[in-house]
């Protein structure tokens, strides 16, 4: 019996239920595919937790699909399962003991996949799109909390249709990220609020938005005790901010770094400025990567403010990303995102920034475009030095997943790979790329 109950013939040699793959020429770093990839972009990615043996990708995806990989320790990624919502997957999370995955969708709802029996059941219910979804795992109670552009963040037991929480935001949630206890939602308008989760959720603080246009991606940081402690926060203008929640200085510890612009930090020619599409902090060492329109990932070391390394750049805006529990495998989704154009969508408005910036608005967006979309993964041995610059100087086989764009106005192509990346940190260190 599979971990996931009798395994559905999906993504078998040949013909998959998912369709045929082809070949991508636009890899520059030649990394593996990952096998039947969806059929539009990708906007979410989430790696099983520790208690699930082995590793386990979901991805969702603007072909309303949400669709699960296992992968092995060989690199090679196995088709496991998938499920539907009746509109594009905005966000995806798995549950502590990793028996479930959560899902949010544009049909305004949050659904509970059941991986053994492969069972999916709605769970939530909003008055518009469902933009984040996040597992809480309390001393006292468990729940889901989901953050939508009806302005609201409801938290709900999945036994019960009705929330067992449901607090008023200022604006639309635009993102937001959990770790017990603690919770921050960004909504539009610049909003930022955290959220105290013990006993009961609760608003501890608003905080004035330390970056000056429209709030992109968050990602909670843990301190040395293992504790969150601060966010990341990016914005469509290229920009990411490093906030701590209680620093001992904040003038000093506070501080905001640019990123994602076609000639680095230079002011003195002009810039193309793009949006940071996803932030994510390595388990182990506690450096974070960032991924942007522009098609580049990069990795960073917030406490040494340092670039370690940038990757080449792909034909396609990098849309989401993702590292696995140990840190060994990072995923990154290569996607067309809707930047490069400003006309707006049914029900919904352009983005705010200029070309290749684009908020949460942005999203359903069309364009004349032939361009296709990439996942990628990155899998490491542990680090054989000490210090957390060395120890993040490590080799990383990288999975993408290359996929079409919505059949109405783009051409499709569905494709991946897998390679090895080298993170440059050493070189990066001596160069001295800080953040400024």
């Amino acid at each position: 019996m599979s971990l996931f109950g009798t395994t559905s013939g999906f993504g078998t040699s040949g013909t998959s239920m998912f369709g045929s793959t082809t070949t991508d020429n636009h890899n520059p770093m030649k990394d593996i595919e990952v096998t039947s990839s969806p059929d539009d972009s990708i906007g979410c990615l989430s790696f099983s937790p520790p208690t699930l043996p082995g590793n386990f990708l979901i991805a969702g995806s603007w072909a309303n699909d949400v669709r699960c990989w296992e992968v092995q320790d060989s690199g090679q990624t196995i088709p496991k399962a998938q499920q539907m919502h009746t509109g594009p997957v905005l966000d995806v999370c798995w549950s502590d003991d990793g028996s479930k995955v959560f899902t949010a969708s544009c049909d305004k709802t949050a659904k509970m996949w059941d991986l053994s029996s492969n069972q999916a059941i709605q769970i939530a219910q909003h008055d518009a799109p469902v933009k984040t979804i996040h597992w809480i795992k309390a001393p006292n109670y468990s729940c889901v909390m989901t953050g939508s552009w009806d302005k609201t963040l409801k938290f709900w037991d999945t036994r019960s249709s009705n929330p067992m929480m449901v607090l008023q935001l200022p604006e639309r949630c635009y993102c937001a990220d959990v770790i017990y206890p603690m919770a921050v939602v960004a909504t539009a308008e610049r909003g930022l609020i955290v959220y105290q989760l013990e006993n009961q959720p609760s608003e501890f603080r608003r905080i004035e938005s330390p970056l000056k246009h429209q709030h992109r991606c968050v990602a909670i940081f843990k301190d040395k005790q293992n504790k969150p402690t601060g966010f990341a926060l990016g914005s469509i203008e290229g920009r990411v901010a490093i906030h701590y929640i209680n620093p001992p200085n904040p003038a000093k510890d506070n501080f905001t770094f640019k990123c994602h612009r076609s000639n680095g930090t230079n002011t003195s020619a002009p810039q193309d400025i793009y949006a940071v599409n996803g932030i994510a902090f390595h388990p182990v060492h506690g450096t974070l990567a960032t991924v942007g329109s522009d098609g580049r990932f990069s990795f960073w070391d917030k406490d040494a403010r340092t670039k370690l390394k940038t990757s080449e750049q792909l034909d396609q805006p990098i849309s989401a990303c993702c590292f696995n529990h140990n840190g060994n495998i990072f995923a990154y989704a290569s996607s067309y995102d809707w930047s490069k154009v400003r006309t707006p969508g049914p029900a919904l408005c352009a983005p705010r920034w200029q070309s290749r910036a684009l908020g949460s608005e942005g999203l359903g967006l069309s364009c004349d475009s032939s361009q296709g979309a990439q996942v990628s993964l990155g899998r490491s041995p542990s680090p054989a030095c000490n210090g957390k610059l060395q120890g993040f100087l490590q080799w990383f086989w990288g999975f993408s997943t290359a996929f079409g764009q919505n059949p109405g106005h783009r051409k499709h192509s569905a494709s991946g790979h897998f390679g090895l990346l080298c993170c440059w940190a050493q070189k990066h260190r001596q160069a001295g790329h800080g953040c400024t």
